[in-house]
């Protein structure tokens, strides 16, 4: 699958643009398959009951497949290899680069086709991924996994609105349905903006004047940082280390370039 490429979906909503849709085509290395697929069984949204082959394309579950346009039964959806070598951690970072500077404005929205992972880390870079930073970690057990208190959005205020937080609310339940994370961008506008965003001027106005707001919503890129899959229990069952893995059916992010930027932006995925 190297140097494959895709379409993936970027949406631009930006506040001094009008509206438009990009589909850059990204390059992608390293795809993670597996020899296993998840069956959503009754109960157990781990069982894994139907053969994959990266070969064969009805049986493949690649990469591009996080990109796709959702919709159509049953998804499409990307999956890494297995658990198979528990109890050396399950680590993938799925690292997304644009290569121009992107202003979101709406929520980051990852859909996983398994369940969603008992920790994970977002992060951002300004500098087209020479550094990076945290966006926000994502846990069963924040405390357990990355020493921080569990916080929600919430929690936050105008004042607080930059704090990294490490959340649960999307790292619980063993639901077949509890298959989205977000990053709140409308939350945060929300503190400036009114619970309605009725008051945009003043989110503007603040994005305007604050250069620290204003880099907390700009990116050039972003990395998912799956760090322990779904186990839906205490402990790990030795005996089907199969039924863990990540499956992701959707990455959407929403934005615009940065006014600054060239207009030819292209979008890279790397694993």
């Amino acid at each position: 699958m190297e140097n494959e490429l895709l379409s993936a979906l970027l949406i631009f909503k930006g506040y001094t643009t009008p509206s438009s849709i990009l589909n850059p085509y990204p390059r992608i290395i390293v795809p993670f398959v597996t020899n296993l697929c998840p069956q959503i069984g009754l109960g157990n949204p781990y069982m894994c009951n139907n053969e994959c082959d990266a070969s064969t394309q009805e049986l493949a579950h690649p990469p591009e497949l996080m990109f796709d346009l959702e919709g159509r039964h049953p998804s499409t959806f990307w999956q890494s290899t297995t658990w198979k070598d528990y109890p050396k951690p399950l680590h993938v970072n799925i690292t997304l680069s644009w290569n121009k500077t992107i202003e979101l404005t709406d929520n980051i929205v990852i859909t996983f086709e398994s369940g969603r992972p008992d920790q994970m880390i977002l992060e951002k870079s300004l500098d087209y991924g020479r550094t990076w930073q945290p966006y926000q970690y994502y846990a069963t057990d924040c405390l357990d996994a990355f020493h921080m208190d569990p916080k929600s959005v919430r929690d936050l205020s105008q004042h607080t609105v930059l704090e990294i937080i490490c959340t649960e609310e999307y790292s619980t339940g063993y639901m077949t349905n509890s298959k989205i994370i977000h990053f709140e961008i409308k939350d945060r506008f929300a503190f400036f903006a009114g619970p309605r965003l009725h008051n945009m001027a003043s989110l503007y106005g603040q994005l305007d004047t604050t250069k620290k707001l204003r880099d907390f919503f700009t990116i050039t890129d972003l990395r998912i940082r799956l760090l322990r899959p779904a186990t839906g229990e205490i402990y790990v069952d030795e005996q089907h280390l199969a039924r863990y893995f990540y499956a992701i059916s959707d990455i959407r992010v929403y934005g615009r370039r940065n006014k600054n930027s060239d207009q030819n932006v292209t979008q890279s995925v790397h694993f």
